[in-house]
Protein backbone atom coordinates (compact mmCIF):
# COMPACT_ATOMS: atom_id res chain seq x y z
CA UNK A 1 0.00 0.00 0.00
CA UNK A 2 2.81 2.40 0.93
CA UNK A 3 4.62 1.52 -2.32
CA UNK A 4 1.44 2.26 -4.31
CA UNK A 5 1.10 5.66 -2.59
CA UNK A 6 4.71 6.55 -3.41
CA UNK A 7 4.18 5.58 -7.06
CA UNK A 8 0.94 7.59 -7.16
CA UNK A 9 2.56 10.63 -5.54
CA UNK A 10 5.47 10.49 -7.97
CA UNK A 11 3.04 10.21 -10.89
CA UNK A 12 1.03 13.26 -9.80
CA UNK A 13 4.22 15.27 -9.24
CA UNK A 14 5.46 14.24 -12.68
CA UNK A 15 2.16 15.31 -14.25
CA UNK A 16 2.34 18.69 -12.48
CA UNK A 17 5.89 19.26 -13.63
CA UNK A 18 4.94 18.19 -17.16
CA UNK A 19 2.15 20.78 -17.06
CA UNK A 20 4.75 23.39 -16.11
CA UNK A 21 7.00 22.33 -18.97
CA UNK A 22 4.14 22.46 -21.48
CA UNK A 23 2.98 25.87 -20.27
CA UNK A 24 6.47 27.37 -20.30
CA UNK A 25 7.26 25.75 -23.65
CA UNK A 26 4.14 27.32 -25.15
CA UNK A 27 5.27 30.75 -23.96
CA UNK A 28 8.73 30.13 -25.35
CA UNK A 29 7.48 28.74 -28.67
CA UNK A 30 9.04 31.59 -30.64
CA UNK A 31 12.49 30.30 -29.75
CA UNK A 32 11.56 26.63 -30.22
CA UNK A 33 13.96 25.73 -27.42
CA UNK A 34 12.83 23.56 -24.52
CA UNK A 35 12.92 24.89 -20.98
CA UNK A 36 14.75 22.49 -18.70
CA UNK A 37 15.56 23.36 -15.11
CA UNK A 38 16.90 20.88 -12.60
CA UNK A 39 15.52 21.15 -9.09
CA UNK A 40 19.12 21.75 -7.97
CA UNK A 41 19.20 24.87 -10.16
CA UNK A 42 16.02 26.49 -8.82
CA UNK A 43 16.69 30.02 -7.52
CA UNK A 44 14.44 30.51 -4.48
CA UNK A 45 13.30 34.10 -3.74
CA UNK A 46 11.87 35.29 -0.41
CA UNK A 47 8.15 36.07 -0.73
CA UNK A 48 7.71 39.72 0.25
CA UNK A 49 4.15 39.18 1.46
CA UNK A 50 5.04 36.21 3.70
CA UNK A 51 8.50 35.85 5.19
CA UNK A 52 7.88 32.14 5.89
CA UNK A 53 7.69 31.40 2.16
CA UNK A 54 9.99 31.36 -0.84
CA UNK A 55 9.11 30.96 -4.50
CA UNK A 56 10.51 30.27 -7.95
CA UNK A 57 8.81 31.92 -10.93
CA UNK A 58 7.80 29.56 -13.70
CA UNK A 59 5.51 31.96 -15.53
CA UNK A 60 3.67 35.22 -14.95
CA UNK A 61 4.04 37.56 -11.97
CA UNK A 62 2.03 36.82 -8.82
CA UNK A 63 2.04 40.53 -7.91
CA UNK A 64 0.27 41.51 -11.16
CA UNK A 65 -1.35 38.61 -13.01
CA UNK A 66 -1.95 34.91 -13.38
CA UNK A 67 1.17 32.93 -12.47
CA UNK A 68 2.74 29.55 -11.98
CA UNK A 69 5.36 29.07 -9.25
CA UNK A 70 7.04 26.58 -7.02
CA UNK A 71 6.55 27.58 -3.37
CA UNK A 72 8.56 26.51 -0.35
CA UNK A 73 6.92 26.99 3.06
CA UNK A 74 8.67 26.71 6.42
CA UNK A 75 7.69 23.69 8.54
CA UNK A 76 5.28 24.68 11.30
CA UNK A 77 3.86 27.68 9.40
CA UNK A 78 0.19 28.35 10.21
CA UNK A 79 -1.92 30.71 8.13
CA UNK A 80 -5.01 32.08 9.91
CA UNK A 81 -8.48 32.26 8.35
CA UNK A 82 -8.16 34.01 4.99
CA UNK A 83 -9.27 33.96 1.34
CA UNK A 84 -7.81 34.77 -2.07
CA UNK A 85 -9.46 36.78 -4.87
CA UNK A 86 -8.59 34.15 -7.50
CA UNK A 87 -8.67 30.37 -7.80
CA UNK A 88 -5.46 28.59 -6.74
CA UNK A 89 -4.32 25.08 -7.64
CA UNK A 90 -1.66 23.49 -5.45
CA UNK A 91 0.15 20.19 -5.98
CA UNK A 92 2.03 19.04 -2.90
CA UNK A 93 5.56 17.94 -3.80
CA UNK A 94 6.96 17.40 -0.29
CA UNK A 95 5.98 17.92 3.33
CA UNK A 96 2.47 17.79 4.79
CA UNK A 97 0.20 20.73 3.90
CA UNK A 98 -3.12 21.23 5.66
CA UNK A 99 -6.23 23.00 4.41
CA UNK A 100 -9.77 23.44 5.70
CA UNK A 101 -12.60 25.85 6.39
CA UNK A 102 -11.36 26.07 10.00
CA UNK A 103 -8.70 24.51 12.21
CA UNK A 104 -11.06 21.78 13.45
CA UNK A 105 -11.95 20.56 9.95
CA UNK A 106 -8.56 21.04 8.28
CA UNK A 107 -7.18 17.91 6.63
CA UNK A 108 -3.56 16.94 5.96
CA UNK A 109 -2.32 16.46 2.40
CA UNK A 110 0.99 14.81 1.56
CA UNK A 111 3.04 14.51 -1.63
CA UNK A 112 0.98 13.97 -4.75
CA UNK A 113 -2.13 15.68 -3.34
CA UNK A 114 -3.94 18.18 -5.56
CA UNK A 115 -5.89 21.05 -4.00
CA UNK A 116 -8.07 23.49 -5.94
CA UNK A 117 -9.04 26.43 -3.75
CA UNK A 118 -11.90 28.50 -5.17
CA UNK A 119 -11.74 32.29 -5.16
CA UNK A 120 -13.07 33.93 -1.98
CA UNK A 121 -13.32 30.63 -0.05
CA UNK A 122 -12.43 31.32 3.62
CA UNK A 123 -9.90 28.78 4.86
CA UNK A 124 -6.91 28.05 7.07
CA UNK A 125 -3.77 26.44 5.69
CA UNK A 126 -0.17 25.73 6.54
CA UNK A 127 2.73 23.33 6.67
CA UNK A 128 2.84 20.77 9.46
CA UNK A 129 5.94 20.52 11.65
CA UNK A 130 8.59 18.02 10.63
CA UNK A 131 9.72 19.23 7.22
CA UNK A 132 9.27 22.19 4.92
CA UNK A 133 6.52 21.98 2.32
CA UNK A 134 7.18 22.41 -1.39
CA UNK A 135 4.17 23.14 -3.60
CA UNK A 136 3.56 23.68 -7.27
CA UNK A 137 1.08 26.59 -7.37
CA UNK A 138 -0.98 27.92 -10.26
CA UNK A 139 -2.86 31.16 -9.61
CA UNK A 140 -5.61 32.32 -11.97
CA UNK A 141 -4.85 35.98 -11.20
CA UNK A 142 -2.85 38.24 -8.89
CA UNK A 143 -1.99 36.59 -5.57
CA UNK A 144 -3.51 38.20 -2.49
CA UNK A 145 -4.14 37.27 1.11
CA UNK A 146 -7.37 38.63 2.57
CA UNK A 147 -7.79 38.01 6.31
CA UNK A 148 -11.28 36.91 7.28
CA UNK A 149 -12.48 38.17 10.69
Amino acid sequence: MKKLFVVLAASVATIALAHVAVRVAAQESATKAPVMVSSADLKWIDLTEKKEMQYVVISGDHQKEAYTEMRKVRAGYDSPLHAHSNDLTDVIISGVWYLGKDAASAKDFGPGSVLIVPANWPHVSGCRSGSDCVLYQDGKGKFDFKRVP
